[in-house]
């Protein structure tokens, strides 16, 4: 094969590599950067599994999500548009010889259930995240190796400006998002969704299948059975051992169960099934909860008591803890206590408010966004808020990109009818000097 035809082959390869790169980082730092809390949450799990949460401040892990969300947001803009090519490359490979040894860790010795690569947008157990690392990080390689064969759709003096655009996007929405709640929901508790129906398996689903083996023992001798072979009643039963051999249907919703605080009793159908409407304050550890809006909470429950609706706080924290909270802000609603895990998917704001009505959820908002007096003007029914929100994905994804492709068209614009002119005729005018001067 010709030098030619050979560098052809190599510059091929190697913008293919660079842009299955892109297009992973651009998805994974996105889908991080408009979920930080959930990506603090992720990385506390890490911290937690190696035993290293109590060496850790506190504010590490959220601002360690919020950076890595946009390290992996810049690497995959970069190498769309081939502009900071030695950075990008070299961070690319970085990451990716990080992150493939730590999930074959996860892989081999399952940690963690998952490594939260892509959020809650798409999960990945921790075989296939390691699967797609091995991919990546063979990309990376040749992307750094290649990266001079990069083909660059943003010229140099220009290139400075898609980099810092892009910086001050990601981080603006990481802060937006965690100062309000994530623009876009992938947790099974989005607004629409009927709690009860998703804690349910439907009918004819498929369920879990278990091989069963029998430890027996007979005159001081334990041997293993299965059913195929299971042995006659001379034999005592020792332990039955269960391999899940072929999963089943698992339903979204598996650990939403409500426990009076004062009584112990489980209201989780109570609540789910009342057809009135229902506030629920979540406050998953109500000792860290933020107290600054506590007016508008106890107005929100002193209008659910006029009216007529039920109104409770969904906490983790234990009895004592809530104590305090109600001496701290005169809080006189019921508490239930939750999961923490479960409390933490539902809102991720702490505290959050959620209405709902007959088991589905109508509307979500964050401490920052709580009704007030002004908007609870009437009862629910004759209110915009007693509605199921419209929540149109597809419109928030196109919003967004709006806000970051339109400024970046501008610049390409700028940059192929002005920049790249003026160094054309720079370099004509050059060369006709060169040409006088023979």
């Amino acid at each position: 094969m010709r030098d030619k035809d050979l560098h052809i082959v190599y510059q091929i390869v190697a913008n293919a590599c660079r842009f299955l790169l892109a297009g992973v980082f651009i998805f994974s730092g996105f889908v991080k950067a408009i979920d930080p809390l959930g990506s603090q949450y992720k990385i506390q799990d890490y911290l937690s599994a190696f035993g290293l949460s109590s060496w850790v401040p506190f504010f590490l892990p959220l601002l360690g999500g919020i950076t890595l969300s946009c390290v992996e947001f810049f690497v995959g803009v970069c190498l769309l548009f081939g502009v900071r090519r030695s950075l990008a490359t070299t961070l690319a490979l970085l990451l990716m010889l990080f992150m493939t040894p730590l999930t074959l860790y996860l892989a081999l010795f399952d940690p963690v259930a998952d490594c939260g690569c892509f959020g809650d947008a798409w999960v990945l157990t921790n075989w296939e995240t390691f699967g797609k690392n091995l991919v990546l990080l063979l990309a990376a390689i040749v992307a750094f190796r290649k990266r001079r064969l990069l083909i660059r759709f943003i010229s140099r003096k220009m290139e400075w400006l898609v980099s810092l655009y892009t910086l001050i996007f990601v981080f603006a929405l990481s802060f937006y998002c965690l100062n309000g709640l994530p623009v876009l929901d992938f947790r099974p508790y989005k607004v629409g969704v009927n709690i009860k129906e998703a804690m349910s398996i439907p009918e004819g689903a498929k369920p879990d299948v278990y091989d069963y083996t029998y430890v027996m023992e007979k005159d001081g001798e334990e041997r293993e059975f299965t059913l195929d072979n299971y042995p006659d009643s001379t034999w005592t039963l020792v332990e039955r051992k269960a391999v899940l051999k072929e999963k089943g249907y698992e339903p979204p919703i598996q650990d939403f169960l409500l426990t009076d605080s004062q009584t112990g009793e489980d209201i989780t159908d109570e609540v789910l099934s009342d057809e009135g409407y229902t506030f629920l304050l979540i406050a998953h550890r109500i000792e860290e909860a933020d107290d600054s809006n506590i007016d508008l909470i106890n107005e929100v429950y002193d209008y659910s008591v006029e009216h007529g609706y039920k109104f409770y706080c969904l906490t983790s924290s234990p009895e004592d803890l809530i104590e305090l909270w109600r001496d701290r802000t005169g809080a006189e609603y019921p508490f239930c206590q939750v999961d923490d895990i479960a409390l933490k998917t539902v809102i991720r704001s702490n505290p959050g408010l959620m209405l709902i009505k007959g088991g589905t959820i109508l509307n979500k908002w964050s401490d920052g966004d709580i009704p007030d007096e002004y908007a609870l003007t009437d009862r629910l029914e004759n209110l915009p808020i007693g509605q199921p929100a419209v929540n149109n994905d597809l419109h928030t994804v196109g919003y967004v990109c709006l806000w970051f492709i339109v400024p970046l068209l501008l610049v390409l614009g700028v940059d192929l009818l002005v920049v790249r002119r003026m160094e054309r005729k720079a370099k004509k005018r050059r060369q006709d000097m060169m040409e006088e001067k023979k």
